[in-house]
């Protein structure tokens, strides 16, 4: 299962129900769509905010930033 969430919230809102739920988070990262990808540490701990954010999940495609520079490393 996947760790990764997309909700329509705001990144605080989500961090602060994250600690709530004792989730640990790996990344959260705005999208250019509205909302956050939300990747949570464990599968366990995006399973619970599967339940908690249900409501506010985000289905289908989104619009993610570029997050890598191009051109490789150097």
């Amino acid at each position: 299962m996947t760790r990764s969430l997309l909700v329509s919230m705001k990144a605080g809102d989500v961090m602060s129900t994250c600690l709530r739920e004792n989730v640990g988070v790996s990344a959260i990262e705005q999208l250019t769509s509205g909302g956050v990808r939300l990747v949570c540490m464990s599968s366990d701990g995006a399973e619970r905010m599967r339940v908690v954010f249900k409501p506010k999940l985000i289905q289908g495609d989104v619009v993610r930033e570029r997050f890598r520079p191009r051109g490789g490393p150097r």
